[in-house]
């Protein structure tokens, strides 16, 4: 039965949210620690995290096995993952169809960071977090980042901390709560829940975890692989558009408030944005199935790896580790190594003063939508060598030949450790001159960045290298 009028049943939004975001984005000095103490302390819980990394052959994997019948790279309890073959045809791209490896994760995990106001000022509860594919061990992780066999604790280890607050956010403020997917060239349909959860209660800190506002977030994802791709995607969901002061400005500060601000103008309608992506899926025919991984085709499977003959693309390599600050002691497990160091890149631009990023319509064969939207570029340019300039992705010539004063950002990150080996991307914002001229390819648009935050209320229309690139794009000063 409905509530009846006066029974106070009924929630009223939070008015005061978007005011909140805004001032813990300015706020490092009015920090519960400065961003010098957790510099310090990152270092230190690297100094303390053991996390001893070694290659194995895939026969010294433990509760892994190869199967006999189809060749795919399992976990003995069918849980955690898959390494599986994957067949797709396309009518996009140079090339129409191929076979390769590809991870298979149909579990959904939790990506949660936690939110308290401290002294009147919004901070996130990160955690100082190793995984075994990180290239420098220890980096700022979510709050939670755990996948379902974790949480259920499948490996019969430790539980995961502050879960609860994730799992029952029963009477507790859920800013966002949303299913967003992960690399669609290296995991088939893979998705996280990346939720941001505000408490009220007093939340203690434990020696991992640190309590840190979003304008040190923004401060800290310039520096070389500190914040960790789970924390970025999490971050990029934070809702509304921080509203500031500096809406009536004319430098880069402004044009960024301006593209925020909802009453601000926009090259095309959020009308107009959807229907272009929904005709981008409608119209692009990708057929993407399982097979067995000994069927994939220009793979060469040795005791230690499998690589594409080509020595291009990515390896899939076996691992053994052994840590002090994980649910268990130890474990072995395959990772996938992409070779190269990646280049994703989103090019901007002030539209009447208003910045706007050109965000690309991507197929991959991993997704669940045939196309999300993707940062302007997004490639490994070595896979590209000896195939000419008409295999080259649009725009990489201007990525490449940027000059100084047009680079915002420019900062290498690491991928998801858990699941990839030393993956980095060189992530970059780079503004070009406002009569750039608009490409007249149809999987290109100009959008502001209150359009990418109205997409990310929503799974499947933003990947995960965009939301990388906008959690970055809101920190920009």
């Amino acid at each position: 039965m409905a509530p009846s009028a006066g029974t106070g049943l009924l929630r009223k939004p939070d008015t005061t949210l978007p005011h909140r975001l805004a001032r813990s984005a300015r706020a490092e000095r009015d920090a519960l620690h400065s961003t010098e103490e957790l510099l310090a302390w990152v270092r230190e819980r690297g100094a303390a995290q053991l996390h001893d990394v070694r290659r194995i052959p895939f026969a010294e994997l433990d509760k892994w096995r190869f199967d006999d019948a189809t060749g795919d790279l399992g976990h003995t309890s069918g849980k955690f993952f898959s390494v599986q073959g994957l067949r797709v045809s396309s009518d996009h791209g140079p090339v129409r169809s191929w076979t390769q490896p590809i991870i298979n994760q149909p579990e959904i995990g939790i990506l949660g960071i936690l939110l308290r106001e401290i002294d009147g000022v919004l901070h996130c509860l990160m955690q100082a977090k190793t995984e075994p594919g990180n290239v420098n061990g220890v980096q700022l992780s979510p709050t939670v980042q755990a996948t379902r066999s974790n949480y259920t604790r499948v490996h019969e280890g430790g539980a995961v901390p502050y879960l609860e607050h994730f799992r029952d956010a029963a009477g507790q403020q859920v800013l966002s709560d949303v299913l967003q997917s992960e690399q669609g060239s290296w995991f088939f349909r893979k998705r996280n829940r990346n939720m941001l959860v505000e408490v009220r209660e007093p939340v203690a800190e434990h020696e991992d975890f640190r309590w840190v506002t979003i304008g040190q977030l923004h401060r800290l994802l310039a520096v070389d692989d500190l914040v960790n791709m789970d924390a970025r995607t999490v971050l990029s969901c934070l809702p509304g558009g921080f509203e500031g002061s500096e809406v009536d400005g004319s430098d880069l500060a402004g044009a960024l408030a301006r593209s925020r601000d909802p009453r601000s103008g926009t090259l095309h309608t959020t009308a107009e944005v959807r229907s272009w992506i929904t005709s981008r899926q409608a119209e692009h025919q990708v057929r993407a199935s399982l097979i067995p991984l000994h069927a994939v085709r220009g793979w060469r499977r040795t005791d230690a790896e499998i690589r594409h003959e080509l020595g291009t693309f990515f390896t899939v390599l076996a691992v053994d580790v052994r840590s002090n600050s994980r649910e268990v002691g130890g474990w072995t497990q395959p990772l996938l190594h992409p070779h190269g160091t990646g280049v994703v890149a989103l090019l901007v631009k002030r539209v009447d003063g208003v910045l706007h990023a050109l965000l690309n319509a991507r197929v991959e064969p991993g997704y669940l939508d045939v196309v999300e939207l993707a940062p302007t570029v997004q490639c490994t340019p070595e896979n590209y060598a000896g195939l000419g300039v008409d295999y080259r992705p649009p725009h990489l010539d201007v990525v490449l030949s940027r000059r100084p004063e047009q680079v915002l950002f420019d900062t290498e990150l690491s991928e998801e450790g858990g699941r990839f080996y030393q993956a980095r991307n060189r992530y970059q914002i780079i503004e070009v001159d406002a009569d750039f001229p608009d490409s007249d390819l149809p999987d290109f648009r100009w959008l502001a960045l209150r359009q990418l935050t109205g997409l990310l209320e929503h799974s499947h229309y933003v990947n995960v290298q965009a939301r990388s690139l906008i959690a970055c794009l809101r920190g920009l000063r």
